[in-house]
Formats: structure tokens, sequence, C-alpha cells
């Protein structure tokens, strides 16, 4: 159980779209930074830094024809968590740094699209230390549609997903509507569903799918500088004795909580 419970961290859901790296922001200037400060990281509704603090930061450069690339970092816990869980060494690897790049574009008027590639690279990460798992370093395509308020968002893993063994061809699709209510304020209702393909020590992924919900509100207050807060949960799995996504105090890192966070872009 502990090796299931191991494999179980490494899906690690996120703050709301909108505060993820993949969504370069629309700049005058191709180029772009942001650095953010959060109460927590969580991804795809489950906690990367075990209900701890996150500062994180990125850059983008838009190109003029619609394609652009751009990395993002992150302070986690998860893969040194998994070790301690285990008993194994699965490194320290306490940063999490994405390197993406894709395309978007208009396909008539409020209709849109952004395809890409995005890896989360791990360094130092030693997960495949964990019998059954494999290493935790993970690549995924994408593609988004657009039309007025709402996106629809499709992710299929090329590898085995962050860590769980026979996980490619996992899946994560998700819907996110954006409202404007003026003055600056925002709101934006987010759903998820993770498929994680394949199987761990004989059990199937599935256990490990789930479905995250989140509302996340904002208010932007000039000079690039927004702030937000986020209420999120999941629909995570109950495992004898433990949760589907455990932390090593036996904690559901996928509970229903409220993220706080300020962002700024330059």
């Amino acid at each position: 159980m502990k090796k299931i419970l191991a494999a179980a961290l490494v899906i690690f859901s996120a703050a709301p779209a909108a505060l993820r790296a993949e969504e370069p922001a629309a700049a005058a200037n191709p180029l772009s930074f942001n650095i953010g400060a959060f109460t927590e990281y969580r991804y795809r509704g489950i906690s990367q830094t075990r209900f701890k603090p996150a500062i994180q930061g990125g850059a983008d450069y838009a190109f003029s024809n619609g394609f652009y690339v751009g990395t993002w970092l992150s302070n986690i816990r998860w893969i040194k968590d998994a070790g301690q869980i285990s008993g194994i060494d699965t490194g320290r690897a306490n940063v999490e740094w994405d390197i993406y790049g894709g395309c978007k574009g208009e396909i008539a008027k409020d209709f849109a699209y952004d395809v890409g590639v995005l890896t989360y690279y791990y360094p130092g990460n030693h997960y495949a230390n964990i019998p059954g798992a494999r290493n935790a370093n993970t690549t995924e395509l994408y593609g988004a549609l657009t039309f007025g308020l709402a996106t629809v968002k499709y992710s299929h893993a090329l590898t085995p997903l962050f860590g769980f063994g026979s996980s490619k061809n996992s899946g994560y699709l998700e819907a996110v509507a954006t409202f404007d209510l003026g003055n600056g304020w925002g709101v934006a209702p987010h759903i998820g569903y993770q498929r994680v393909a394949g199987n761990v020590a004989g059990v199937s992924n599935s256990l490990f799918s789930y479905t995250d919900y989140a509302v996340t509100g904002t208010k932007d207050l000039g000079n690039g500088l927004v702030i937000s807060l986020a209420v999120l949960g999941t629909s995570t799995k109950s495992v004898p004795g433990s949760y589907a996504y455990a932390s090593p105090a036996n904690k559901n890192l996928g509970r229903t909580t409220a993220v706080l966070g300020a962002k700024y872009t330059f």
C-alpha cells in the first residue's frame, strides 16, 4: 500500500488555469515576465506543496504569427514526500520547471484555438526508484477551443503521467468560463476530469482518476498586478486506511480549500 500511496502523490493539481504556465499573458511587448506568491500550489485540484505556500515565476515570448514559447517554475514537495512514504530515496527535486510552446489564433470572430506541447521537468528526481513507478518528468500535448467566455481544453500524456507506471495516454479534460464583472473584478468557474490510464503494481490506475472543481475571483489592481482567491476541491477517492492522494501525515491532498494569491506580470 505504501507503494500505491507514493505513486498517488504524482498527479498534482493546480491553482486554477488562469494562474498556470501554459497560457501566456497578452502584452504589447512580445516578451513578458511574471512572478507570484500563493498560499498553496494546487494543480488539477491536488496540493503540490503539502498545503504550504508557493513562490512561482515565468517568462513568455509571443511571436507575431501566433506562435509562443515559455517557461515557468514553482516550489513543490511531493517528490520528496513520496520517498518518505515509501521509505525510498526519490531525490529532493523541490522545483517544478515547465517548458512549453504552441500556437494560438482566431478561427472566426469570438472563436479561438490554442495548441501546444508542455513538459513538466523535476530536476534531480529519482521517482523511478519506487518499484512500479517511472521518472516523474512528464510531457503532454494540449489543445483548447474558446468561444466567447468559455474555453474547453484537453491535455494528453505522451509519457507516463507524473511517475505513474504504465500511465501513458492519460488525459485531462477541463472547461472554464471567464466573466468580467467590471472595475477590474472577474470570476472564473472551472471543472476538470483527470483520467489516469494503465495500472500500478497490479492495481488499476482508475482508482486515482477524479474530478476537480474551482471558482476563482480576481481583482486587477492595475500595472500588471492581479490578486486572486480560489475555492477548489476534488472527488478523489479513499483507499483502505488512507486517501488516493495522501501526504506523509495521511492528510487528503485533494480536500476542499481556499487559495489566496497575487501575481505580477511585466
